[in-house]
């Protein structure tokens, strides 16, 4: 927790020091598609970036900023137009980008630690709260609300822009961060699942199913294993 927190204020100290760009990226980034799932679930995708995240031993998938960076573009949060030049910034600045990998794992787990305490009914931690909302405090000053001017009316009129350097090493975190934060404010929170399988699979996801009955990552993985077991325990 320590380590997101002086995190952000270094970061934010060193940026105040650097010319601030102003840049118009994807709207996308921000703003929330019209059946607002698929905007919800990008702070789970993120935090599902670990494998077995529930178990003793969870499988990291961001070893490296590299592949913070690969997650990022592959997912439609960088441009691949300025991925090259983020990645020129990484090969100059190395120690950097390793102290912004760090911080985005540390955000990782405080956005996957208060997403599972809800599925379980569970009151998050006051201090990951605390953590997600200077995270989150950092992310916001890097937006504005823009007009939409191609929807003048309802829905739609407003969207939120990134304002700050292209190749800013947080920039993959901030969108991720308002995500979560437009999830916990959401209805669809109630939503929010974590797989049921007993290995430590841990995987959060939206249920979309009516009755809210869904309970595993997958019913070809964990869902078809626990169907399995439920058979012979019947039989046994």
């Amino acid at each position: 927790m320590v380590r997101l927190s002086r995190g952000l204020v270094n970061l934010s100290s060193a940026i105040w020091r650097l010319r601030i760009e102003t840049v118009r990226t994807h709207t996308a980034l921000w703003k929330q598609p019209p059946d607002g799932f698929e905007w919800l679930a990008l702070c789970l995708r993120f935090a599902n970036t670990a494998d077995w995240h529930a178990g003793p031993h969870p499988t990291e998938s961001l070893k490296t900023y590299q592949d913070l960076v690969a997650w990022g573009t592959n997912g439609g949060l960088i441009p691949r137009r300025e991925t090259a030049r983020l990645m020129r910034r990484v090969s100059s600045q190395p120690a950097r980008a390793r102290e912004a990998l760090s911080r985005a794992v540390a955000a990782r787990e405080v956005i996957y630690r208060i997403m599972a305490d809800l599925a379980h009914g569970r009151a998050p931690a006051g201090r990951d709260l605390s953590a997600l909302n200077r995270a989150l405090a950092s992310a916001l000053r890097r937006s504005r609300l823009v007009s939409n001017a191609a929807r003048p009316r309802g829905a739609g009129r407003f969207a939120w822009e990134i304002i700050g350097r292209i190749d800013d090493f947080d920039r993959v975190l901030w969108p991720v961060l308002k995500s979560a934060a437009d999830l916990l404010t959401s209805p669809e929170l109630r939503r929010v699942k974590q797989c049921a399988d007993d290995r430590g699979c841990g995987f959060l996801f939206l249920d979309r199913s009516k009755n809210l009955s869904r309970r595993w990552c997958s019913m070809k993985s964990c869902g078809n294993r626990a169907k399995v077991l439920g058979y012979y325990r019947r039989r046994g």
